[in-house]
């Protein structure tokens, strides 16, 4: 329990008009003293607010699963399961820090009487990936305002807005197929790859009958091996990507729910899939397959001290060549990566350029935190749209991915502009 200190000015000025009409002999000052004193004493009367408020809350969502962009309407009961009167509470809900609140209040202030309860409604925007929602913070003082008691109280609430279709690119696989990686080895597939002399044991049904019939010669046919994809997902948290445009949640905020997204996108597709970040400290989570290694890659991207919504300082964190390196030794020769940036400086154009040149196939997919409001918010803009040229010019794909746009569809118009 804490003092708010609401009436600490009330014994200071009683004591100063009593002490005024004592040594003026005025007897109404020294009267208003002595209301002066009743007020001060008021809140030493008053009962104190319960040390530890019994507290429960229940949300409910208009819609738990619905599409990027659509409107969920959060409906909060909060219920005072104690036997004290709660003569005033505050309480705020723990909107998930990539939820933007569009209409209504995620807040509730009044009395609640033991057995009651209160209910209050507000309206969030969904934007990509799974959003879990925080405990609510609720503040409980007496009737006098002078005391008050802090405490949260959780209800297990989640928005999945994740979606089959659009998944993201990676270099060499297929987007018709997100499990099957194209490979430059001949083997077994669709895609033909060569012809080569025929040899014993080979399958009748892979002799290319066509030219035996023409020149006599037996040769048999090769295709394009297929293979699970091994991709990590590196995700830029540095100091520099904590930028957003104003009114919408920060870029490291969706580049953690577009790996939320990937995520499951790649697991259904039979691919491998690992975690790793650039920012305030490592984070590692070597590529796996099943739904174990999904629930643990969900609850790194939700829990990891890496991928928090506030920024870290601007001295955290080792310089990006040292951690480049750092992840590139973790890394088998054939794993992809898949780097989620908001290309905020030129940082990041050295992170992709590294792995590029050391066998990884990347692919960048970038959320634009920049605005055109103000010619600083210009030149970022101008800026990072050479940085997306710079890395094009590298032969590595971007994705341009824009606050207006879900991640499938800029993933669909980059493919549409030829970009990856």
């Amino acid at each position: 329990m804490t003092t708010t200190r609401r009436w600490r000015g009330i014994v200071g000025v009683t004591l100063l008009v009593g002490g005024i009409g004592l040594a003026t002999d005025r007897p109404s000052l020294v009267l208003v003293s002595a209301v002066g004193v009743a007020f001060a004493a008021y809140p030493r009367l008053s009962p104190a607010p319960p040390s530890t408020p019994t507290l429960e809350i229940e949300r409910r969502l208009s819609d738990r699963a619905p599409t990027p962009g659509e409107s969920v309407e959060v409906t909060v009961t909060v219920s005072n399961a104690g036997d004290d009167w709660l003569f005033d509470l505050r309480i705020v809900d723990g909107v998930p820090p990539a939820l933007t609140v569009t209409s209504g209040s995620p807040r509730y202030g009044g009395p609640l009487r033991p057995g009651g309860e209160a209910t209050f409604s507000y309206v969030v925007n969904a934007e990509e990936g799974k959003h879990g929602f925080d405990p609510a913070t609720a503040v409980v003082r007496d009737l006098s305002g002078a005391h008050e008691v802090e405490t949260t109280v959780a209800a297990e609430t989640e928005i999945d807005c994740t979606v089959a279709r659009g998944t993201p690119p990676k270099r060499n696989l297929a987007i018709e197929d997100a499990g099957d990686l194209l490979t430059d080895q001949g083997g077994v597939g669709i895609e033909f790859y060569q012809t080569r002399e025929y040899r014993r044991g080979d399958s009748m049904s892979r002799i290319d009958w066509k030219r035996f019939a023409r020149v006599g010669e037996l040769t048999t046919v090769e295709y394009r091996e297929e293979r699970s994809a091994s991709v990590v997902l590196l995700v830029d948290a540095r100091a520099e990507s904590y930028r957003a445009r104003e009114g919408e949640p920060h870029a490291v905020v969706r580049n953690v729910a577009a790996a939320q997204r990937l995520t499951g996108a790649l697991l259904t597709g039979r691919n491998r899939v690992g975690v790793a970040a650039l920012g305030r400290e490592d984070c590692w989570l070597a590529p796996g397959a099943g739904t174990d290694h999904q629930s643990r890659t969900m609850r790194l991207l939700a829990t990891h001290p890496a991928f928090s919504a506030s920024p870290p300082g601007d001295d955290d964190g080792p310089p990006v060549e040292d951690q480049i390196a750092r992840i590139r030794r973790q890394l088998r020769p054939d794993t992809q990566v898949t780097f989620l940036t908001p290309l905020c400086d030129d940082g990041a154009v050295t992170a992709a350029s590294r792995l590029e040149a050391h066998g990884h196939s990347v692919t960048v997919v970038s959320p634009d935190a920049t605005g055109s409001e103000t010619p600083g918010q210009r030149l970022a803009a101008t800026e990072r749209t050479n940085r997306i040229a710079s890395l094009r010019r590298r032969e590595i794909p971007v994705v341009d991915w824009s606050a207006d746009d879900g991640l499938a569809a800029a993933v669909a118009k980059a493919g549409e502009r030829g970009a990856l």
